[in-house]
């Protein structure tokens, strides 16, 4: 059991990549796995498959909330060991049709939410002396995408925090790492309904000819949260099946 002991948190837990990760921590021995998300009634299925699972109803963008979450925990299990922020949305557009409403709505979950989440975590965490922080990027942070200013914004912010980060939560010493996941395409509900066409762009042009699962992203992030990876801190793993090379 790789994670066996550890109290960990994931936002957006309740489907896709969040939930992927959820399970996978869940199996791998976690003491309490947090499941954050806005759907209820899928956190209550992950809570009845899972006794090492708790869900809770959390918006990422709700610092108050945020705060009292995080006093819940801390009083509930003295710790935290990991911390996922993986909550994030789309609203693509070119540039010239992108309203300021969804420019906003997008850097409110996608950017500052990590920053709310961590704020909050990130030095509970160096006051205990360890612990991992993973962010969830995207490759579209690193490279651009065609129609998504916004998230490609939010995404390439959450690796330059993500560095940031690294540096500020391990003076004095502490153990606490920081790393970022970049996901290529994966099938999750948020590429489920591509075209067909866009969808055999991307195979082709993907080094290992097709699209990730969302376990390939969470075998990665349980090697970031678990203390294999105890010299691993401020990096991105591209998990991208060669995307991008």
């Amino acid at each position: 059991m790789r994670l066996e002991g550890k109290v960990c948190i994931v936002t957006g837990g309740a489907r896709g990549l969040g939930k992927a990760m959820v399970e996978k921590f869940a199996k791998e021995g976690a003491k309490k796995v947090y499941a954050c998300d806005l759907n209820e009634e899928a956190l209550k299925e992950l809570e009845k498959t899972y006794e090492n699972v708790k869900g809770y109803k959390l918006s990422v963008t709700d610092r108050k909330a945020i705060e009292e979450f995080k006093e819940k925990v801390i009083k509930e299990e003295g710790k935290v060991d990991v911390l996922v922020n993986n909550a994030g949305i789309t609203r693509d557009a070119l540039i010239q049709k992108m309203s300021e409403e969804d420019w906003d709505m997008v850097i409110d979950v996608n950017l500052k939410g990590v920053f709310n989440m961590t704020q909050q975590f990130g030095p509970e965490m160096m006051k205990a002396g360890k612990g991992s922080i993973i962010n969830i990027s995207s490759v579209v942070g690193i490279y651009g995408n065609i129609g998504q200013t916004n998230y490609a914004a939010t995404k390439g912010g959450v690796i330059a925090m993500t560095k940031t980060w690294a540096k500020e939560f391990a003076r004095k010493g502490a153990q606490v790492r920081v790393n970022a996941i970049a996901p290529g395409f994966i099938k999750t509900p948020m590429t489920k309904d591509l075209p067909e066409k866009v969808i055999e762009l991307v195979k082709s042009k993907t080094v290992l000819q097709r699209m990730g699962e969302p376990e390939e992203i969470a075998n990665t992030a349980l090697f970031l949260a678990s203390d294999e990876s105890s010299f691993i801190t401020g990096q991105v793993i591209s998990v991208d099946g060669g995307l991008v090379l």
